[in-house]
């Protein structure tokens, strides 16, 4: 270890991503990440943006996208916060908001990059055990805590909560901070932004990198109550106060305002992710009930790491999780109809 480390450096174990690799002729079903580009739209106003301006910085507000993504969520302006990616946004918010006295909860299973916000903040938390179903219970977190985050749909699992079970566990929270992480809420899930209005201490996170097709691009943002989102304003400004580039402003504003193309690319989406379904249901795979664009699956006679790494030697990646709960199962992204197709014809060969 490097001597000229911190502290803080020293103790941290971070959060890994996804394997980006270079394999030729790769089915890539590990990132979650859209097959489809962005909007038309979008890359016409990325490629306008790509001028003489850029030697000025961008707006620190983000001015145009907070105003086009109120008018589509129904909020207002200063309801809107804007950050590089959801992880951003997040990472602010666990130290504006979710930093209290008494411990923070989120489910045993769930989005990994939580534990390591909470090591890197020093917010002490503790994990409460989704069912035997692999669902959030609601009721489970009717205990003392300063801070509730959840993963709605979850990940990897793809499970979604019902947006009444989110009123229910606001109503049960009303004087701590509670953050719905909507990563993967356009393919099917119910967004709990309906609740801002009726509940200030209620954030909702989403991101541009999945429904959008815009994971390149590092654009999320959080809706929620003016006090919220100005605690978060408080932590960017002093940390980036430029966080979204001119290109980044002008690719997702475009891609909001394109509707049509970002509800036809979810609907397709779906559709696959329903034929991912039924195709793996046929070998014998148990799949979770999911709301996201990618599906959670275990096979009765096969463990999920052995089945990931003979994906991997016919060039189809998929995300294994090698933890005690997570180990039996592999998270797969949809992809195209043929990366579907290759996926299934791959596991036929696996499981003969």
């Amino acid at each position: 270890m490097n001597p000229f480390w911190s502290q803080t450096a020293r103790q941290l174990s971070p959060y890994v991503p996804g394997e980006q690799p270079r394999i030729a002729d790769l089915v890539k079903l590990n990132t979650n990440e859209s097959p489809f580009g962005p909007s038309p739209r979008a890359l016409e106003a990325m490629q306008a943006a790509a001028a003489d301006t850029l030697r000025l910085y961008p707006d620190p507000e983000a001015t145009e996208l907070r105003e086009v993504l109120a008018a589509h969520h129904g909020v207002k302006p200063e309801q809107v916060f804007v950050g590089n990616g959801s992880d951003e946004v997040i990472a602010h918010a666990f130290a504006a908001l979710l930093n209290q006295p008494r411990p923070l909860l989120y489910p045993d299973v769930t989005y990994s990059f939580y534990p390591v916000w909470a090591q890197l903040f020093g917010i002490a938390c503790e994990t409460v055990p989704l069912d035997g179903d692999m669902h959030v219970r609601v009721e489970d977190y009717r205990r003392e805590a300063g801070a509730i985050v959840i993963a709605n749909p979850n990940a990897p699992t793809g499970v979604a909560l019902p947006r009444a079970e989110i009123a229910r566990l606001l109503a049960d929270h009303p004087d701590i901070p509670v953050l719905i992480d909507e990563a993967y809420v356009d393919f099917g899930g119910e967004s709990a932004v309906p609740l801002v209005a009726d509940h200030p201490n209620l954030l909702v996170v989403q991101t541009m990198s999945k429904s959008r097709g815009l994971a390149g691009l590092r654009v999320g943002y959080a809706i929620g109550d003016a006090g919220l989102i100005e605690a978060l304003r408080r932590v960017k400004d002093s940390f980036n106060s430029y966080p979204l580039g001119r290109i980044a402003q002008a690719g997702a504003t475009a891609s909001v305002r394109d509707d049509a193309y970002f509800r036809e690319t979810c609907g397709r989406i779906v559709a696959g992710r329903e034929a991912m379904t039924r195709g793996l249901s046929r070998l014998g795979f148990a799949v979770l009930p999911s709301h996201a664009n990618f599906v959670f699956a275990a096979h009765p006679a096969r463990g999920g790491l052995e089945l990931a790494a003979a994906l991997r030697e016919r060039a189809v990646l998929v995300r294994h999780f090698n933890r005690p709960r997570t180990a039996p199962y592999l998270r797969i992204t949809v992809g195209t109809e043929d990366d579907t197709a290759r996926l299934i014809a791959a596991l036929e060969a696996i499981l003969a």
